[in-house]
């Protein structure tokens, strides 16, 4: 191979290799408004989930507490994500989504200020997840609310859950419980 040619050849595939990025790179608000670094989560298995307060699966709040409450410390986390992207099921402001949360599952886990999931306006994290020109693994589709996105300890997606699927499922807590 001509010089040029292998040279153009290791910067493309450099190139490539390079713009995968780590979940570890983004910033987003939490629902009080603060800043929130997901570098602050290195060493962590994180559970990422987009919620509705007016959705068939919003009981799954209680679901998702008890397993933060079962695994928070041993280096595991959720990160919950409030948006309004399947049939308006989640209509309210940051502080009626607080207020909602904690009044009716007693929700602890971190919450994160309402974002778009998917479309035009969707937000950066977001579009991490579901591509895999940027997390490295896998293309999905954010299909509906408490859907769930599995990240391990070093920034890298793992795998998706569907809606359908519990927080305490077998398929969840054997993953969080692998490799202690």
């Amino acid at each position: 191979m001509r010089p040029a040619l292998t040279f153009l050849f290791i910067f493309t595939f450099s190139s490539i290799l390079f713009s995968q990025g780590s979940f570890y790179d983004y910033k987003v608000k939490t629902i009080d408004g603060d800043d929130f670094d997901m570098a602050s989560l290195k060493g962590k298995k994180v559970l990422v989930v987009n919620t509705a307060s007016k959705c068939g699966y919003t009981p799954q709040y209680e679901g998702l507490e008890d397993l933060y409450e079962k695994y928070k410390n041993d280096d595991f986390v959720i990160i919950g994500f409030p948006a309004n992207n399947f049939m308006k099921q989640e209509p309210g402001t940051n502080e009626e989504i607080k207020e909602f949360c904690t009044k009716n599952y007693g929700v602890t886990f971190p919450m994160m200020a309402k974002i778009s999931v998917k479309g035009e306006d969707i937000e950066p994290i977001y579009k991490w997840l579901i591509m895999k020109d940027l997390n490295g693994v896998m293309d999905s589709k954010v299909k509906w609310n408490f859907q769930k996105y599995l990240i391990d300890e070093k920034g890298n997606l793992v795998d998706v859950i569907y809606s359908k699927e519990k927080p305490m499922s077998d398929n969840i807590t054997s993953w969080i419980e692998s490799d202690k």
